[in-house]
Formats: C-alpha cells, structure tokens, sequence
C-alpha cells in the first residue's frame, strides 16, 4: 500500500523511539510519546500497513561475530544490456560477507560494504568471488578505518 498521507509529530515520535529501541512494549511507546497504549498501537499498526514501518531486525556487531574488517568498494560493471546488470545484482546480493549494496548515479556504478574478518580474507573475497560476478569491469576498494555514524 502506497499512501503519501504526511506524517505528523506523534507519527515521527513514534518511528524515532522504534529507530532507537525496535523492541519497546507498546505500553513503554505510548508513555514516551504521550499517548494512551491503544491509540499508540493503533498508530504503530497503521505505520506498519503503510509501509513506512518496513520491519524489525536485530543490529549485529560486526566485531563480535569476526566481521570487523570494512571495505567498501566502488565497482563498475559491463552495463552491455538489463541481463547484465540483474545478472550482477542477484550475485552480488547473495555473498554472504556484502552487507550492503547501493547502484549509483554515475561512476562508479555500484557502492558496496563488506564485512570480513581481515585484510587476507578481504583479498579472499575479492579475488575469488567479486572478481567473477557477471559483468564486473573494474573494483576500486577503500578501507574503512573508523565508522562514525550508522542508521543501522
């Protein structure tokens, strides 16, 4: 469902206090946001059938599973035809290490994150798997050396 009905201040409350805490009880939301819990739930359900509530998930630390190493990387591909790019997309979004993929406007055509335990298992990846997605052209890589600020 695709409504552009304009969210007010308790609908924008309410998706910051989700954004900071997705496992609030809906009694706990509706006290921060003042409301009572059966408007609040009502509220957090018509947000959710909107679409503007997307899911809930759980943020893991790439660090504490042995994932601490970030790459991102700027990758063009053979943009020859819709095959390739779809082609490049399916394989790409299935490596288990690519925590994000992003397709740009622009050079280069993709930005993608990758999370891996080191330098040597960066390479690994890079050269056993990235180097043979369909149409890829060129990879350009950045260590990350510090993350900042993550919505995630």
């Amino acid at each position: 469902m695709n409504n552009k009905r304009a969210l007010d201040e308790l609908d924008r409350e309410i998706l910051f206090q989700l954004s900071q805490d997705g496992r609030l009880t809906n009694l706990e939301l509706a006290r921060r946001v003042g409301l009572t819990p059966a408007p609040c739930l009502r509220r957090v359900q018509r947000l959710e059938a909107e679409g503007v509530i997307a899911g809930y998930r759980a943020v893991i630390d790439p660090k504490a599973v042995g994932r601490g190493f970030s790459v991102v990387m700027n990758v063009e591909i053979t943009m020859t035809d819709r095959q390739t790019v779809e082609d490049f997309e399916t394989a790409v979004a299935a490596l288990e290490e690519v925590t994000e993929v992003r397709r740009v406007y622009g050079v280069p055509d993709y930005i993608i994150r990758v999370d891996v335990a080191d330098g040597n298992e960066y390479e690994r990846f890079q050269t056993e798997k990235m180097t043979k997605l369909p149409g890829v052209r060129h990879i350009d890589s950045r260590l990350t050396m510090k993350l900042i600020k993550s919505a995630v």
